[in-house]
Parts: structure tokens; C-alpha cells; sequence
């Protein structure tokens, strides 16, 4: 389905983990499912700093998550955090009478309503957008670490016009584009050249879990069906 095509960013500025061995694809953009809290509900020095923290019992009725059967982005992170933490994890989180939405997106705008105290998982670009706007929402990166998620970029085999997707494939993952994905969407970039945003950790400072996209592929369905007895959901 895809075509081999390696733009001159790419083979100068990505890591070997963020590009195909035989040019078909490249990570376009990487962001992480995080916990973050509403800073008007749950003080700083009182916030969860892991996922073991979110199974305190202060906590419960006052959790947020996505649903891996809806979301890509919390699928990859429920694959990462079973191997991390085990499924016995999710039947104790399950006891926290956590609120479920669809996607990713979602957990961090009901906890900047000051629907929920806190999200368990959610993307970070989100929360950093809803920082932009003012929004009194911080970011934890677990000490277990946090699901990494990256997105890949590719051109299609059967592309009506290749030369127009080979100039715009070259400009995704250029400095350019990269760069405004970093200052304008809260994104991370695998581009060697990127500046992150003034304040931001830097995502070689934060512990991340292992992605493995191969094995989110043959076990999706296992997830889904493991979560939705767990939860009810």
C-alpha cells in the first residue's frame, strides 16, 4: 500500500527508530498519554505523582479516561501500561468509579471544566494547548513512566499525484513543519533540530514506557475485550 520514498530531513535528522529501514514511513509526530490534574481542585503538593497514587482511595469518583476501544491513542497506551503494570492494575483502577469518554482528547477537557480532579490518561498536546488558553490544567509524568505514542507519516502506492505527495511528505518532516508542530500543537518531534517550547520538559528527560506497535496490532482485540469486562464499559 505504500511507497518508498525517503525525504533528505529524514535521512539526515531521525533516529533509526523513527524511520523505516526501506523508507516507507516516518514519525511525523510523537506525543504522551499523561495524568494531569485541574491546579483549582487538587493542590500541587497533593497531586498523584504515578499511576499507583490514582488508586488511592481519595481519589475515586474524581478519575477520567479514554476508552482503548475507541481511542488509537489509549489503545497504544493500554498495550504499554498492561505490560508495565500488569492487568491487575486496571481491575484495582476499576474500583475508582473512573468516568469513560471516547477519545483522547476528552479526559482533558473535563478536567479543565473541573468535571473530573483528574485524568489517568489523555494526550499531553491537549493539556498543553488548554495551558495555552489559560487553562488552570497541569501535566504528571508517572514515575512509572508515561505511554509514548508515535505517528507515522507515509505516501500512498497509489497516490493520484506522487510528485505532489513526495513536495508535501518532504515538508511534514522538515524543520519547517516539525518546528510548528512543536510551538503550535504541543507536539514532540523526533526531528535532531527541534527546539522544544520554552518551559516544557524535554521528552529526553521523561520516563517513557516501551512502544511496540507490532503487538498492539495482534492483541488489539484481546484489550479491548479484557477492558471492557474489567470496567464494565
Amino acid at each position: 500500500m505504500l511507497a518508498s520514498y525517503l525525504p533528505e530531513a529524514v535521512a539526515k535528522h531521525y533516529p533509526p527508530e523513527n524511520k523505516d529501514a526501506d523508507g516507507m514511513f516516518a514519525t511525523w509526530r510523537i506525543h504522551l498519554s499523561v495524568i494531569a490534574y485541574n491546579t483549582k481542585l487538587v493542590k500541587a503538593e497533593e497531586a498523584p505523582k504515578s499511576f499507583a497514587d490514582l488508586l488511592d482511595p481519595k481519589w475515586a469518583g474524581k478519575l477520567v479516561k479514554a476508552h482503548p476501544g475507541y481511542s488509537g491513542t489509549i489503545m497504544t497506551a493500554t498495550q504499554q501500561m498492561v505490560v508495565t503494570l500488569g492487568w491487575g492494575y486496571f481491575e484495582k483502577l476499576a474500583k475508582q468509579k473512573v468516568m469513560h469518554l471516547q477519545s483522547a482528547a476528552d479526559p482533558p477537557r473535563r478536567v479543565a471544566a473541573g468535571e473530573r480532579a483528574i485524568q489517568v490518561d489523555g494526550a499531553d498536546y491537549t493539556i498543553l494547548q488548554l495551558q495555552d488558553r489559560g487553562e488552570s490544567v497541569e501535566i504528571v509524568y508517572a514515575d512509572e513512566g508515561s505511554p509514548l505514542i508515535a505517528g507515522p507519516a507515509a505516501i500512498m502506492k497509489s497516490a493520484p499525484n506522487p510528485n505532489a505527495a513526495r513536495l508535501f511528505y518532504s515538508w511534514a518532516m522538515s524543520i519547517e513543519c516539525q518546528q510548528l508542530n512543536s510551538d503550535i500543537a504541543g507536539l514532540r518531534s523526533a526531528h535532531a533540530l527541534v527546539t522544544e517550547r520554552k518551559g516544557r520538559k524535554r521528552l529526553a528527560e521523561i520516563k517513557t514506557m516501551k512502544e511496540d506497535p507490532q503487538a498492539v496490532e495482534a492483541q488489539s482485540d484481546e484489550i479491548k475485550a479484557k477492558y471492557a469486562t474489567i470496567f464494565g464499559v
